[in-house]
Parts: C-alpha cells; structure tokens; sequence
C-alpha cells in the first residue's frame, strides 16, 4: 500500500519539481507511460518517452532534459543498450541526472 501525497505537501512538491524536464526511456510501453503518468504527476515535465536506446539519445540531444530515465536492457539486442546510452548521455552531457531502472 502506498502513500498518497495529499495538500500542502502535494503542493510544495510539485513547486520543488517544476521546470525539470524529463526523458522516459523503456522498451515496456505500459511500465514507460505509467513511469511519465506519475512523474507528470508529481510535477516534472516530460518533455519525451523512447522504446530503444537510439530514440533516447535523439530525445535528449533535442531536448536536453534536465533527468533521464534509462532502461538497462532495451532493444534491438536486450542487453546493455540502455546503460551504453545512459554513458553516452554522461560523456555528452554531464549535467544531465540518470536514474537507470
């Protein structure tokens, strides 16, 4: 069971939240868009959502978000395409927050 943020503390959390702009990335459509559902709940700004590791790097090269979400395993291959991304976006762009799932 969760816990629901609820009033003032919603309110300040969302604040604390807004203007960062988010990239989703997960070869799992329903866990990608659940993912973005709550960040854009929570306040963030999701400025674009990928199914593969290419799509990610062009998103964030567009939009230079201020976070990334990064599958490990994404295709073609399911192995390490999304952490060769999530390294690819730190050498390019190192001001750029990765959270890797």
């Amino acid at each position: 069971m969760g816990m629901a943020t609820s009033g003032a503390h919603a309110d300040l959390e969302r604040a604390t939240n807004d203007g960062l702009r988010v990239v989703v990335a997960d070869d799992d459509v329903l866990l990608r868009a659940g993912l973005a559902s709550v960040l854009e709940r929570a306040g963030f700004e999701i400025v674009g959502q990928a199914a593969d590791a290419s799509r990610l790097l062009s998103l964030v090269r567009a939009f230079v978000p201020d976070i990334a979400v990064v599958d490990i395993r994404m295709p073609p291959g399911h192995s390490t395409e999304g952490l060769d991304a999530a390294r690819t976006i730190r050498q390019a762009f190192p001001d750029i927050a990765i959270l890797v799932l």
